[in-house]
């Protein structure tokens, strides 16, 4: 299933970018609209570590096979973008990086 850099590379981005999602669309509101903040401090964390793994998944991607800066760049600022990593998936089964 994963025997590519890039098919790794767009399974951490999927679990990293639902992760932010429920961080933002579940446990945000939890706290502020429900007063249950330790929702934020568990999903919070596990989001953490999975931001975490997603960076060295792209620093894995481009030592294996010579990604450019263009995609770097699109990589790590998709991250920080509601569902930024769908569309760079997108955009990843459309490119040549199979």
């Amino acid at each position: 299933m994963f025997n590519s850099p890039i098919a790794k590379f767009r399974f951490m981005g999927l679990l990293e970018g639902l992760s932010l999602l429920v961080l933002l669309f579940i446990a945000m509101p939890l706290k502020y609209l429900a007063g249950f903040p330790e929702v934020v401090t568990f999903v919070g964390s596990i989001h953490g570590m999975l931001f975490v793994m997603y960076l060295l998944t792209i620093a894995y991607v481009t030592f294996k096979i010579r990604w450019s800066f263009v995609w770097i760049t699109s990589a790590f600022a998709v991250a920080f973008i509601p569902f930024g990593n769908l569309v760079l998936d997108a955009k990843l089964r459309k490119s040549r990086y199979k």
